[in-house]
């Protein structure tokens, strides 16, 4: 996949015009071609295409998107268990994530920019991250919906149709370009998915619809917004620090989702228990999204927001290995094969297109906040396209 920028006469581009292309001695070398005029040939080529792919980010990218995966599980994990203890404000829940967010990341934004660069952080682009913190919020709350009222296996279905919409806004955004073994990983990924399936309803792990025509629609509308926010939260660390962009996630985040939690479950707020259990499950699901919050970024500029969600496919996996520990499951075989199958579709999308090739990352605090603290600005580099004034 390759990036290109689009010219559009609306925007003010601060950055140069070549930024967009590497230079020739930086370029990459293409991967070894496989070469099919004998078995021995063909052996030899694809242990070298093989070799190629697992370059140092591309090991990375592996491992932070399990990572990712494996917050993911855990998030699942602490949920259920806050069910079962009869504690079920979901949108309370999520509003812990964001003030962790809000106090890490925004003060240190302010000490490298300023009160006064802060500011005009907020006057001039907060109106981009009250968007991406609306859909963030509103894509949380609705897949939440979703699983009151519909079964566990439109459930995972449906929430697969982040990764189009993902694929779909990046091309918006960046003009990315796919290679047709990308699309093959894709495939690969959600055959995977296709066999947990397959799993949990052989296992008899789903559950009776309440309003299945009313969770499916939440579910299409949250894994919409959620690939909308993934494409676009890359968009926005590849050319801004990610303290500026995860702190303004946070901030506005804490503050929509604050707002929405206190009109619909303020009543709820009271009944609930608040025992140390309760608390000590809380601080363990809001430590998981943290780190998520954290990795998500740093795997959209190392790989790229679809490798992202691709990554979250794996995680059933690892909700397998917590529930034989922790709800004494037994493992259907079928869990380890498809597992397998979605590494094999993780390695499948790099394998002609490398992760450094998904798109140009270089962050820079934005012009108008002045000389930052410790990374002065290069003015003739210059930063984000943002909007022209009148």
């Amino acid at each position: 996949m390759s990036t290109d920028n689009k010219s559009d006469p609306d925007l003010k581009l601060d950055i140069r015009e070549d930024d967009n292309s590497v230079p020739a001695a930086r370029q990459p070398a293409p991967p070894p071609p496989i070469v099919w005029s004998s078995p021995k040939a063909f052996a030899l080529s694809f242990a070298a295409r093989w070799k190629s792919v697992w370059t140092r980010t591309f090991v990375l990218s592996l491992l932070a998107g399990q990572v990712v995966s494996l917050c993911i599980t855990c998030t699942n994990v602490t949920t259920t268990e806050l069910v079962n203890r009869g504690w079920t404000l979901s949108t309370t829940q999520g509003f812990f994530t964001y003030f962790s967010l809000f106090i890490t990341y925004t003060p240190y934004t302010i000490y490298k920019y300023g009160f006064k660069g802060w500011g005009n952080l907020i006057l001039r682009d907060g109106w981009k991250y009250v968007i991406l913190a609306a859909c963030d919020v509103e894509g949380n709350f609705l897949v939440i919906r979703a699983y009151q009222y519909t079964d566990l296996l439109s459930c995972m279905l449906l929430d697969a149709w982040a990764i189009p919409v993902c694929l779909f806004f990046s091309w918006v955004y960046m003009g990315s370009r796919y290679h047709w073994t990308q699309l093959l990983g894709v495939l690969i990924c959600i055959g995977g998915l296709g066999m947990l399936v397959a799993s949990d309803e052989l296992t008899s792990k789903s559950w009776e619809a309440v309003a299945k025509g009313k969770g499916d629609g939440f579910m299409i509308a949250g894994a919409t917004l959620y690939g909308f926010t993934n494409a676009t939260e890359e968009f926005f660390v590849r050319k801004r620090p990610l303290y500026e962009v995860v702190g303004q996630l946070g901030m506005w985040g804490f503050i929509i989702n604050g707002i929405q939690a206190s009109g619909l479950e303020w009543k709820q707020m009271k009944e609930v228990p608040w025992t140390g259990e309760i608390i000590g499950i809380l601080m363990a699901f809001t430590a998981s999204m943290f780190i998520l919050y954290t990795v998500a970024p740093l795997l959209y500029r190392m790989a790229s927001s679809a490798y992202y969600n691709l990554s979250l496919l794996s995680s059933d996996f690892y909700g397998l290995l917590f529930g034989l520990f922790l709800f004494h499951y037994r493992p259907y075989w079928l869990y380890f094969i498809s597992f397998a199958v979605v590494l094999c579709g993780l390695v499948t999308y790099f394998w002609h297109s490398r992760p450094e090739d998904q798109g140009v990352s270089d962050p820079k605090a934005p012009i108008y906040v002045g000389k930052t603290r410790g990374s002065p600005i290069d003015e003739e580099n210059g930063t984000i396209p943002t909007l022209a004034r009148d």
